[in-house]
């Protein structure tokens, strides 16, 4: 890869800064694993595995739990905005910091696409009279403007969309135990005395493979809990606000989302034909039984406030891990000029470009070609997690022979962690023999890692002749 030029460096100041409030990690920490799948997509998947989707959400919570521990361990002792990539270039090998860091970029890039999407379609439902790409233009724009701001104002927006998540999913949690006890007065659930069952329905009702798909697709919406270790570089206690992320991961994953299931299989029948109608979505589908006026409404504003926090804390991570790979000579250099609030203005500028080619998409009537694109996506997050789990494996190690002190350590080290990277490679191996959805899905992620790994060799061949070329010149001038 050739050298980049430098780009203007006035009135830079001298990097980011720490403006983030430990209330903000909190929040940010949390919002960081309640993505619009829990509102909506999880319908799907409980209509294809029934109350066994319980199972899946737990076993993938688990395996995220760990990754979140072994992640912790690493930032613990290195607080870094390029979190997981730089350990990966540090522990593995230049290639891999290189690697990850871009797929991961890739991947969020174009999730901030379909996210205005979905935030256009629900505000063109309240108000038609402006087009769907009017309202995605509108929402990119804003959160633009958030993240070009001092980090401060990125993280108070954050609080506020995540504390809305939370509140709502807090409701829905109080209103179904209601239900479940027979406490809830309003509703068919209520007029018929009974629920849609987790005791009356099978538990596998077609079979362990559904369970299997589901999983896989679990560990996807799963992705964005560790947006905190990069957003706490940011902070003004970095070890400590990674280390109670990292522990409270648990709870949060149990809270959410495999309390929302648990509530929503014992009250609705999983072969409830509304659940796989990505018009309405789980939330809706048991707060409709429930009798609740306008539940749909209701739940649209949640997933629109889900989707416009997801979309910030998309364009955020990504120009951060822009900002990383520049320093380490792995992007141009101009995608590290901050600017007078501390932000990387190029990077949000630069990572906001599949969302704005989502809105030519969209205006032509193309958006199934971004279907496409983002089938590139799909593997993206097993293999951040195998990254993740190599690194700290490798780093531990080397800590280890340095005698370095480690108090926040990755449980019953090595055993845990080979046995996530064993999950890891074996759940890629599945995708390419389950399904032709995951096999289009694997190949496509493939095709986009070796687009990568071909910049890589490029990136290497050109250092390699630079440093030739270097060593020439420094014998002719002798």
């Amino acid at each position: 890869m050739a050298a980049h030029p430098d780009c203007s460096e006035a009135n830079r100041p001298q990097g980011l800064q720490s403006g983030l409030k430990s209330r903000h990690l909190t929040m940010i920490s949390i919002a960081g694993v309640i993505g619009g799948a829990l509102f909506v997509g999880s319908g799907n998947v409980i209509y294809s595995a029934g109350p066994a989707v319980i199972l899946a959400y737990a076993l993938g919570g688990l395996l995220v739990l760990f990754i979140m521990r072994m992640l912790g361990e690493m930032a613990v002792l290195n607080p870094d905005s390029g979190s997981f990539s730089t350990y990966a270039d540090r522990a593995i090998g230049r290639w891999a910091g290189f690697s990850i860091g871009w797929l991961y970029w890739c991947f969020w890039t174009l999730l901030m696409g379909w996210e205005a999407y979905v935030a256009g379609k629900i505000l063109h439902s309240w108000f038609p009279f402006i087009p769907i790409w009017g309202y995605m233009l509108l929402v990119i724009v804003s959160l633009i403007w958030v993240n070009l701001k001092d980090v401060k104002s990125y993280g108070e927006f954050e609080f506020w969309f995540a504390l809305i998540k939370v509140v709502a999913i807090i409701i829905f949690l109080v209103i179904g135990s209601l239900a479940i006890l027979h406490l809830w007065p309003w509703g068919e659930i209520a007029q018929t005395a009974s629920s849609g069952g987790l005791f009356q329905q099978e538990f596998m009702p077609n079979g362990i493979a559904p369970v299997i798909t589901a999983l896989l697709g679990v560990m996807f919406a799963y992705v964005g809990a560790e947006i905190v270790t990069v957003a706490a570089a940011e902070a003004k206690s970095p070890e400590k606000e990674i280390r109670k992320a990292s522990n409270s991961v648990v709870w949060r994953i149990l809270l959410f989302y495999v309390g929302s299931m648990l509530i929503t299989v014992c009250l609705i029948p999983h072969d409830n034909p509304l659940l796989k109608d990505p018009t309405w979505g789980t939330y809706s589908v048991t707060l409709t039984a429930l009798g609740i006026p306008e539940a749909r409404h209701i739940v649209n504003f949640v997933v629109l406030t889900s989707v416009c926090s997801c979309f910030n804390s998309a364009l955020y991570t990504c120009s951060r891990m822009l900002f990383s790979l520049s320093k380490r000579g792995d992007a141009p250099k101009c995608l590290a000029v901050t600017n007078r609030q501390g932000s990387p203005w190029i990077g949000v500028l630069f990572s906001s470009l599949f969302a704005v080619v989502a809105v030519y998409l969209t205006a032509t009537e193309s958006m199934n070609v971004y279907d496409v694109l983002m089938m590139a996506t799909g593997t993206v997050a097993l293999y951040v997690y195998l990254a993740i789990a190599c690194s700290q494996l490798r780093m531990r190690k080397k800590y280890e022979r340095e005698g370095k002190h480690i108090d926040f350590k990755m449980w019953f080290f090595p055993w845990i962690t080979y046995a996530v990277i064993f999950i890891i490679i074996g759940s890629l191996i599945v995708m390419l023999i389950e399904g032709t959805y995951f096999k289009e899905v694997t190949y496509t992620s493939m095709l986009a890692l070796a687009i990568v790994l071909v910049g890589v060799l490029v990136q290497k061949l050109d250092k390699g002749k630079v440093g030739k070329n270097a060593l020439i010149q420094e014998k002719q001038s002798i």
